[in-house]
């Protein structure tokens, strides 16, 4: 599958499944294996049994769009993918904990639990490691399933 970015058409996500493309390989309509990716501000916090993840978009479509994909891939393995210059820094795959989406009126919010304290902990870890990515300049994608829902350029 490949992946773009809303706003940035031709900025492809590399290191998360995606194939180069140029500018001129685009004729007109793009491939069908294409998504779309919103664009959000995205904000990730510890809590209590694992972490949350709060995305909030301004544009209204990219807000409908974001929340649709949440809704389609729900109940599919959550993870998270941090890039920096097209190559992927680091991936965390939150299998270990429950995770959920709920909609707010301008994005949604993702939590990832674990009533075990180990798991807590490395879901916490993740947290972490994103955390401390984005505020060294990586973008930061949220994907479900495998479908990128929603993506943070710091």
């Amino acid at each position: 599958m490949t992946t773009m970015m809303m706003e940035r058409p031709m900025t492809g996500m590399a290191g998360m499944g995606t194939s180069p493309m140029s500018a001129t390989g685009m004729t007109g309509a793009m491939a069908p294996n294409m998504v779309m990716v919103p664009r959000c501000t995205m904000k990730m916090e510890k809590i209590s049994g694992g972490m949350k993840v709060t995305c909030v978009c301004d544009d209204a479509t990219a807000c409908a769009m974001m929340q649709n994909l949440c809704q389609m891939m729900a109940g599919g393995m959550c993870s998270m993918c941090c890039t920096m210059n097209g190559m992927m820094v680091c991936m965390c795959n939150l299998t270990m904990g429950m995770c959920k989406c709920e909609m707010t009126k301008d994005g949604c919010v993702m939590t990832c639990t674990s009533g075990d304290k180990m798991c807590e902990a490395m879901i916490q870890g993740c947290c972490d490691c994103m955390t401390a990515c984005m505020k060294a300049g990586c973008c930061c994608c949220m994907m479900m399933g495998g479908t990128p829902v929603c993506c943070c350029m710091s």
